[in-house]
């Protein structure tokens, strides 16, 4: 099942029918959250890592505290380190009211950063995720809106939220296994029930039609000389009249000249080359290569990881996300065999066996594939 199938429970329905439109309840399963982020996770976070901020930051009453009020200084190596979140401190402001906040989470905890990867391929938008931990009874933030569409999945404790829409005001209580959808300046405030309250939010950063169409234009007018108007031109406007003409002209022909379909193709290709990378187990990865792979070896395609290919010539150019990788055209039957499947092995490949096995390393070692422990 997909990431967005979990979260909205009809994927095709939501893009279809809901996204940027409307606000969306989904039940999921409860086990999706705290395999996802549970409170003991959030607690190893805070309580036994070197987390520093901008990380985490904490709320009190509707106020962003000073990062002094819960962070420490420290020294590694003999350098000194600034930052660091102080367990004490902080959890003396969690037992006065206050909300922590994980931020960024996608990229320093790895079953978030997995769904937010799945997610960002699906949607093809960008995303990012924190966490709120809020103290029984207590609210981090006042109504606000967001300046993105967001996913909020609760994994621990219940939070009733107050959201404002056409209607009005409603209330809507989330618990383990209730996803909310809130588009765009929704505007909304949560405050935690009975227990403390955990929950993600994943924000869609929205790649939108005016930002592709100002960068394929902005492309033309760079071609236009930037040079002084000239002179005498506040007492005499019509001096501009003739230039400026014909340079209107000419950008109106050069976006007439914009290729559509290649610059389709080019908007999808930015942005499978420019995803984080994405290597955990890679070291794990290599001391099975030092083992040797075999025709049965089970592999798995990375979570989260693209595999576009796209003919050039007499190689591909295969999309893994964070790098352009390139392999003879000769590979394609292969290539699209590892594209089309989740877990295969080298035997399912159609290749003789050694070529199999030189193909699957290279792709374990570019981490499109991971060897299944």
């Amino acid at each position: 099942m997909s990431a967005l199938d979990r979260l909205t429970g009809d994927a095709q329905t939501f893009i279809d029918k809901v996204w940027a439109s409307s606000v969306h309840v989904h039940r999921t399963d409860p086990a999706l959250g705290e395999a996802v982020l549970s409170l003991a996770d959030v607690d190893h976070l805070l309580t036994e890592t070197a987390i520093r901020t901008p990380a985490v930051r904490v709320a009190h009453n509707g106020t962003v505290l000073a990062e002094s009020a819960f962070t420490r200084g420290g020294s590694l190596a003999g350098r000194p380190l600034t930052g660091l979140v102080d367990p004490v401190k902080l959890m003396r402001l969690h037992d006065e009211g206050a909300t922590i906040v994980l931020q960024g989470l996608q990229r320093y905890w790895t079953p978030v950063s997995d769904l937010v990867a799945e997610l960002e391929l699906e949607l093809g938008h960008p995303c990012q995720a924190n966490a709120y931990l809020t103290p029984p009874g207590a609210q981090g933030f006042a109504v606000h809106t967001d300046s993105h569409d967001v996913f909020v999945l609760q994994t621990h404790g219940t939070k009733l939220w107050e959201i404002h829409g056409d209607g009005g005001p409603g209330e809507l209580l989330l618990e383990p296994g209730v996803v909310a959808y809130l588009p765009t300046g929704t505007p909304h405030a949560a405050r935690a029930q009975e227990a403390v309250s955990l929950h993600l939010t994943i924000g869609i950063n929205q790649l939108t039609w005016r930002q592709l169409v100002s960068r394929l234009v902005g492309d033309v007018l760079a071609e236009v000389p930037d040079e002084h108007l000239p002179s005498g031109y506040l007492d005499d406007p019509a001096r501009l009249v003739e230039e400026l003409g014909s340079r209107l002209d000419a950008v109106a022909e050069g976006v007439r000249r914009l290729d559509a379909p290649a610059a389709a193709r080019a908007e999808a290709e930015r942005f499978l080359g420019n995803r984080p990378p994405r290597m955990a187990g890679a070291l794990l990865d290599r001391e099975a290569l030092v083992r040797g792979l075999a025709d049965d070896t089970p592999l798995r395609r990375r979570p989260g990881h693209p595999c576009v290919v796209v003919a050039d010539g007499d190689t591909l150019r295969l999309l893994l996300g964070d790098r352009v990788l390139r392999v003879p055209a000769r590979l394609r039957e292969a290539i699209d065999v590892v594209a089309a499947k989740v877990e295969l092995t080298p035997a399912d490949l159609p290749l003789d066996a050694a070529s199999s096995l030189v193909l699957c390393r290279r792709l374990v070692r570019e981490g499109l594939l991971e060897v299944v422990r």
